[in-house]
C-alpha cells in the first residue's frame, strides 16, 4: 500500500496532559457531591425509577417467562461454533447457481436471434406491423387502433413490480428520434420475434427472471413480458438501449481512450457547444474497466484536469463527472496544432499501456474538431503504423466539408471511423458508432463473452413504465451477451446485431443469504472486479429529499468506503483479487440512522463467485456472534405453534422458495413442504427446524400478553401499547395492549419502519441494541424519524441460552410505551426523598434545578421543555456535556462516512452534460440568452424583481458528494455516578449523573444558577472533510487495486477497416493513395 489518503487528518492535541487532567479532575470531582444537588437523592430518585421501570417492562415484555422457557430446553439443544469460511463457500455456490442459470438464458437468446437472422434475407421493401411499446392499445379520435398500436392484453403482475404485462409477447421501444417503419428496423424486428418463444421458455425454467430483452445496434428495443410505455411530460422517451452500460460492456472490450478537442478560435460559438457534448457523450460511453483523459489544445496543449499530465484515469462516474465539470471552463482561441496534440496522445497511450496500470486492451484516441489542414500520415507512421493498436476516431464538428477528406483518411488508415457533427441533435447517433467499429473483433472472433455491470437503478426504464415502487428504486445488476451476425459473406465486417440481457435484482441474492447463521452483527456482501459495492448493509445508494433519489455516485461505492477501518485494504484487496481467506479488525458500527455506535470485533471470510467478476464475504461478529444452537420439536407441534395468528415471518428472508408458488406465504409454504403436500417446493430444513423449535419455545408468551389484556386491572391508563419479541430465525409476535387505531407510532413493525423490523440485511434495530446490552437489562430508546415517533418510547432486553459469553442470543422481547406514560413514572419518582416527615428539600419540580432523562448515547429521553425530547443533550447543555467528556462518562468517537453528501450552491452552471435531448437544448440556449441580456443590463427598463430572481436562481444549492467526519457518543460502562463543577464566567454550576439500575439510561440533574450558554456547542453535526488541491489531484492519480476482464479482443486480422465512415465521401485521389496503403497493412 503506498498511502491511504483517510489517515491524512489526525486529530492533533497533548494527549498526555490531557489525560492527566481527565484523571485528575475525576478523582477531585466524585469524592463528594456538590452543595444543593445531593447524590444520594439523585440515587435515590435513579434507583427509584430503575425499580420501576424494570418492573413495568420485565412484566409486559414477558421476559421472565421467555427466559424460563429457553432454560427448560438448555440441555436437549446443541451450541455450534458458526464454520465462517463454510458458510461463505455455500454461499458462493448458490450465487453461482442463480448466475448460471441467468447466463444459460441469455446464451438461449443468443442462439435465437443469430440463427433467426441467418435465415433473413433483408428486405428494404418489408411491410410488417409489430407491437408497439409506446401505441399499444392507443386508440385515434374514431376509436380504432393506431398503427403499430393494436389490443394487446395486460394483466397485473406483482413479480414484476405490480405493473400490468402480457406473459406470452414481447414489446420493441423506439427511440424518439428515430422512425420507427425505417426498413432497417422493421426487418430487425420482424426476424427478432423468433425471440418470443424463447422468452417465455426461459421464464417457465427459471421463474425468478423478472425482465428479459434484445438491445438491437439499429436501436430498437425488444423487451419480455410486454409492457406499455409512457412517455415523459415533453412527449420524449430518452431511452436508447446503445447507450446503456450493459450493452457497452457487451460490445466492446475495455479500452484506454485519450479524447483530444480542438479549442482554437475557430471553434467558438455552437461549434464549442457541440464540441463539448460530444465529449459528454463519449464519456457515457467509458465503464469502470475503461481508462481516459482529455486534452484541449491549439497553439498548446491543455490537460482538462492540469493535475493528470501525462497519465490516463479509470472512468467511473465520480471521474468522468470530474472531467465534465471541467468541460465548462474550455474556451476558443489562438490556432490549432493538430500534429502535436496527436503526437501527445499517442504518447500517453504507449507511456501508460508500459505500466499495466490500464485496460491493456483496446486503445482509441478521439478527435473533436472542426477541421484539419493535412493528414499527419508523419505522425501515424511513427507512432501507429503498420500494426495501427491505436484507432483514430475524427468527429468534425460542423457543417463544413473542406476538410472531411483528411478526416476520413486518418479514420480509414488508422481502424477508426469518420462522423460529422453538425447539430447537437447528431451528437448521440454519431457517438455511437464507434462502439460498432470497436466490437468488430470481438464479432470476427464470434466470442460470446458474458459481460455483469456494477449494481445500478435504470431508472429511465422505470419511468417510461410508470413503476411505482412504495421503496424506492431498487438496485439490480445486469447479465448481457453480445449477438453477431454469422452470416458468411458479412464475417470480415463483424457486424454487431446487438445485445441481450436480464436483470438481477439484488433482492434476490439477499434472499439466499443464511441471515440465521450471521448472527445479530453479521452480514454478507459482495463485490465487483473494481472493488465497487455490489451488496452491502452500509451501501446508501439513495437519499431521501421529497421522494427516494439516487445520489450521483452510488454505483461507484468501493468497499474501502463502507469497510474504511481496514485502513491497508487488505480485505477489500484480497477480494478483487479473487482470494479465499480470513481477515478480522476492529470494527465501528452505526445503527439508528447513524446516531448510534457499536463497537465489536468481526471476523470476515471470502472467496470467489466462479463465472462472474464477483468475490462474496460475510462478517461474523465475535462473542455470541459466532455461535448458533439447535433445538428440536415434533413437526405437528412446531405447525401448529406457527400458524398463530400472533406470528409472522421475516418478509425478505427464504424459508421456502415460493418463485413457481407465488401465491404462498412463507408460513404455507413450510406447511406444504412438512406435510407433503408439495414435496417438490425448494425449502431450507435446518432453517425450518429452528423456526418450529422458537414457535414452541415463544408459544406460552401469547396467552401470557393475552392474560394482561384481559385483565382490566392491569394497565388501565393503557401507557403499554405493544409487547412484541424475536427470534434467531426471524420469527416474531405481537400482541397489542390497545386497538391499532390508538397507536401513538403507526409504523412500528411494519414494512414502513425499516430499522425496526427483520429485513434480508440486519436484524431488528431493538434486537442489536438490546444485545449489547448487560443481560438481564433493558435498553431504552426514542425512535429517531417524524414527529409522531417522538411520542413512544422502546424497551427491549435480549434472551441468552446460556450465562457465558459463548451463548447465542436466542430472542429479544420488548415493549411500545407511550412517552408521557414513561415520563409521569419519572417525574413520580424524583418528587421522592429519605425525609422522615416527607419534606424533601430539593425535587426536580423545583426551579433552581433541570431534570433530564438521557441514553448511553445522550439522547435526551425526559426533560421539562418537551420540545428537547429526542435532542443530542449537548445541543441543550453543551457545558455540562464538555465537563462529561473531560471526566470521561461519556466518549466522544469520530466516525466517517465516504458516502455523504453536502451541500453546495449550484451556480449558472452550464454543464454540457444536461443536454441530453433537443428540449433541454433549447430551455438551455434560452436561459443563456436571458443571463446574458441581463448581466450585460439591457432589460434594466424591466421589472426589478426579474433581475433578483435570476440572481436567486443562480445562487440555489444542490447535493454533490463528499466525505465527511462525524461524532459518536457513548457512555462509559465503568462510571455508575460522577458529579461535578463548571465554572461559567465565574459563576459555579454543579451538576450530578447517576445511572439508573438495570438500564442504559442515566438522569442528569443540574443546578439552573448559573448562564452557560457561552459554552463551545458539542453537536453531532458532520463536518466535510476539505482537500487540498495537492491532495485531490494525488487522489485522483490514485488507483486501486483492480481485476482485468478475463478477455480482450483489440483487433483482429481478418477485419475490413473499409468500413471507416459515413457523410463525407473519399475523393479519388485519396481513394488511390489509401487503397495501396490498407492493402500492405492488411497484408501484414
Amino acid at each position: 500500500m503506498l498511502w491511504n489518503w483517510r489517515i491524512l487528518f489526525p486529530h492533533v492535541c497533548c494527549a498526555s496532559f490531557l489525560l492527566s487532567w481527565i484523571m485528575l479532575g475525576t478523582v477531585v470531582e466524585v469524592m463528594g457531591s456538590q452543595p444543593g444537588i445531593p447524590l444520594s437523592v439523585v440515587k435515590l430518585w435513579a434507583s427509584a425509577f430503575g425499580g420501576e421501570i424494570k418492573s413495568i417492562s420485565a412484566k409486559y415484555s414477558g421476559s421472565q417467562l421467555l427466559q424460563k422457557k429457553y432454560k427448560e430446553f438448555e440441555k436437549s439443544v446443541r451450541v455450534e461454533e458458526i464454520d465462517g469460511m463454510k458458510v461463505v463457500k455455500t454461499l458462493a455456490k448458490k450465487m453461482e447457481e442463480m448466475f448460471r442459470m441467468k447466463k444459460e438464458a441469455m446464451r438461449r437468446l443468443v442462439e435465437a436471434a443469430e440463427e433467426a437472422h441467418l435465415q433473413h434475407e433483408e428486405d428494404p421493401e418489408l411491410q410488417y406491423e409489430y407491437f408497439n411499446a409506446v401505441l399499444i392499445n392507443e386508440v385515434d379520435e374514431e376509436g380504432n387502433n393506431v398503427e403499430l398500436g393494436g389490443e394487446f392484453v395486460l394483466e397485473p403482475n406483482d413479480h414484476f413490480n405490480n405493473l400490468s404485462v402480457n406473459l406470452s409477447l414481447s414489446v420493441v421501444q423506439v427511440p424518439t428520434n428515430m422512425y420507427n417503419k425505417d426498413p432497417a428496423i422493421v426487418n430487425g424486428v420482424y426476424w427478432s420475434e423468433a425471440l418470443n418463444k424463447v422468452f417465455v421458455d426461459n421464464f417457465e425454467k427459471d421463474p425468478s427472471l423478472i425482465w428479459q430483452y434484445f438491445g438491437s445496434a439499429k436501436g430498437f428495443f425488444r423487451q419480455y413480458p410486454g409492457v406499455k410505455w409512457h412517455p415523459d411530460e415533453h412527449g420524449v422517451i430518452a431511452f436508447d438501449c446503445r447507450n446503456r452500460k450493459w450493452y457497452i460492456q457487451a460490445a466492446t472490450s475495455p479500452k484506454d481512450m485519450v479524447i483530444l478537442v480542438d479549442v482554437s478560435g475557430s471553434m467558438k460559438g455552437l461549434r464549442l457547444t457541440i464540441a463539448r457534448q460530444t465529449v459528454s457523450s463519449i464519456l457515457d460511453t467509458l465503464g469502470d474497466d475503461d481508462f481516459f483523459n482529455i486534452i484541449a489544445y491549439n497553439q498548446e496543449m491543455h490537460y482538462v484536469e492540469p493535475c493528470l499530465n501525462g497519465t490516463l484515469v479509470r472512468a467511473d462516474r465520480n471521474n468522468k463527472a470530474h472531467f465534465r465539470e471541467h468541460l465548462d471552463k474550455l474556451f476558443a482561441k489562438g490556432i490549432g496544432l493538430l500534429g502535436d496534440a496527436l503526437t501527445e496522445a499517442f504518447t500517453i497511450l504507449n507511456d501508460f499501456n508500459q505500466t499495466g496500470h490500464g485496460s491493456v486492451c483496446s486503445q482509441a484516441i478521439m478527435l473533436v474538431t472542426d477541421g484539419a489542414t493535412q493528414m499527419y500520415d508523419d505522425v501515424f507512421a511513427k507512432f501507429n503504423w503498420p500494426d495501427r493498436k491505436v484507432r483514430i476516431f475524427p468527429y468534425l464538428i460542423g457543417r463544413e466539408s473542406a476538410f472531411a477528406d483528411n478526416m476520413k483518411w486518418m479514420a480509414c488508415a488508422n481502424k477508426g471511423y469518420f462522423s460529422q457533427i453538425s447539430t447537437l441533435a447528431d451528437v448521440q447517433e454519431n457517438v455511437m458508432r464507434y462502439l460498432h467499429v470497436m466490437s468488430r473483433p470481438k464479432v470476427i472472433d464470434h466470442e460470446h463473452d458474458t459481460v455483469w455491470t456494477e449494481a445500478y437503478v435504470d431508472s429511465t426504464l422505470s419511468q417510461a413504465h410508470k413503476s411505482r415502487n412504495k421503496k424506492g428504486p431498487s438496485l439490480m445488476t445486469t447479465v448481457a451477451m453480445p449477438v453477431f451476425s454469422t452470416k458468411n459473406e458479412t464475417k470480415n465486417q463483424g457486424i454487431l446485431l446487438g445485445v441481450v440481457g436480464t436483470d438481477i435484482p439484488l433482492q434476490e441474492l439477499m434472499k439466499i443469504i443464511p441471515k440465521h447463521l450471521l448472527g445479530i452483527h453479521g452480514y454478507a456482501f459482495a463485490i465487483t472486479n473494481n472493488g465497487y459495492i455490489l451488496t452491502h448493509p452500509d451501501l446508501r445508494p439513495l437519499y431521501q429529499e421529497g421522494q427516494k433519489r439516487r445520489k450521483p455516485n452510488y454505483s461507484s461505492v468501493d468497499l474501502s468506503e463502507v469497510e474504511w477501518e481496514d485502513k491497508d485494504d487488505f480485505l477489500r484487496n484480497a477480494m478483487v483479487n479473487r482470494k479465499t481467506g480470513t481477515f478480522s479488525m476492529e470494527v465501528k458500527k452505526t445503527v439508528d440512522k447513524g446516531k448510534r455506535l457499536l463497537k465489536m470485533h468481526n471476523d470476515y471470510f471470502y472467496t470467489e463467485v466462479k463465472g462472474t467478476p464477483f468475490s462474496v464475504g460475510v462478517a461474523l461478529s465475535r462473542g455470541h456472534g459466532k455461535f448458533f444452537f439447535r433445538g428440536n420439536v415434533s413437526v405437528e407441534a412446531g405447525l401448529l405453534d406457527l400458524e398463530q395468528p400472533d406470528v409472522a415471518l421475516a418478509d425478505e428472508w427464504t424459508y421456502c422458495n415460493t418463485d413457481e408458488h407465488r401465491s404462498l406465504s412463507q408460513i404455507q409454504a413450510i406447511k406444504l413442504y412438512l406435510t407433503g403436500r408439495k414435496p417438490h417446493i425448494k425449502c431450507d430444513r435446518e432453517l425450518i427446524q429452528e423456526v418450529l423449535f422458537d414457535a414452541v419455545v415463544t408459544a406460552p408468551l401469547e396467552a401470557y400478553w393475552t392474560g394482561l389484556a384481559l385483565n382490566k386491572s392491569e394497565n388501565s391508563d393503557k401507557g403499554v401499547e405493544i409487547a412484541y419479541l424475536g427470534t434467531r430465525t426471524g420469527l416474531s409476535r405481537t400482541s397489542l395492549f390497545v386497538v391499532p387505531e390508538h397507536l401513538s407510532n403507526q409504523d412500528f413493525l411494519t414494512a414502513e419502519d425499516k430499522e425496526g423490523v427483520f429485513n434480508a440485511d440486519h436484524f431488528p434495530l431493538w434486537y442489536k441494541r438490546a444485545a449489547e446490552q448487560v443481560p438481564g437489562t433493558f435498553v431504552y430508546s426514542i425512535p429517531f424519524g417524524g414527529n409522531e415517533n417522538k411520542s413512544v418510547v422502546l424497551a427491549s432486553t435480549a434472551i441468552q441460552l446460556l450465562d457465558d459469553r459463548k451463548s447465542p442470543i436466542v430472542a429479544s422481547v420488548g415493549i411500545q410505551m407511550k412517552l408521557d406514560f414513561f415520563q409521569r413514572k419519572f417525574w413520580t419518582a424524583s418528587r421522592q426523598c429519605a425525609a422522615l416527615d416527607g419534606k424533601c428539600t430539593i425535587s426536580c419540580d423545583n426551579e433552581d434545578i433541570k431534570c433530564y432523562l438521557i441514553d448511553n448515547n445522550g439522547f435526551i429521553l425526559v426533560t421539562e421543555d418537551y420540545s428537547q425530547t429526542g435532542l443530542f443533550f449537548g445541543e441543550v447543555e453543551s457545558a455540562v456535556m464538555n465537563k462529561l467528556l473531560l471526566m470521561g462518562s461519556f466518549k466522544r468517537i469520530t466516525l466517517y462516512d465516504y458516502q455523504a453528501l453536502c451541500r453546495v450552491y449550484a451556480g449558472s452552471s452550464d454543464s454540457a452534460r444536461s443536454l441530453s435531448h433537443p428540449f433541454s437544448i433549447v430551455k438551455w440556449l434560452l436561459t443563456k440568452l436571458v443571463i446574458f441580456l441581463l448581466e450585460f443590463n439591457l432589460y434594466s427598463w424591466w421589472h426589478v424583481d426579474l433581475s433578483v430572481k435570476a440572481q436567486r436562481s443562480r445562487g440555489k444549492t444542490m447535493m454533490v458528494p463528499c466525505d465527511t467526519e462525524y461524532p459518536a457518543f457513548v457512555s462509559e460502562r465503568t462510571i455508575k455516578e460522577t458529579t461535578g463543577n463548571i465554572d461559567c464566567e465565574g459563576c459555579a454550576r454543579s451538576f450530578v449523573i447517576q445511572q439508573i439500575p438495570s438500564s442504559n439510561l442515566f438522569m442528569v440533574v443540574v443546578d439552573n444558577k448559573c448562564d452557560c450558554s457561552s459554552a463551545p456547542l458539542v453537536s453531532m453535526d458532520p463536518i466535510e472533510i476539505m482537500y487540498n488541491e495537492s491532495l485531490k489531484c494525488d487522489r485522483l492519480k490514485f488507483q486501486k487495486d483492480r481485476k482485468r476482464p478475463e478477455t480482450c479482443h483489440p483487433f483482429h486480422p481478418e477485419e475490413n477497416a473499409m468500413e471507416c465512415g459515413g457523410t463525407a465521401s473519399l475523393s479519388a485521389p485519396l481513394t488511390a493513395a489509401l487503397l495501396p496503403l490498407l492493402a500492405t497493412f492488411i497484408s501484414r
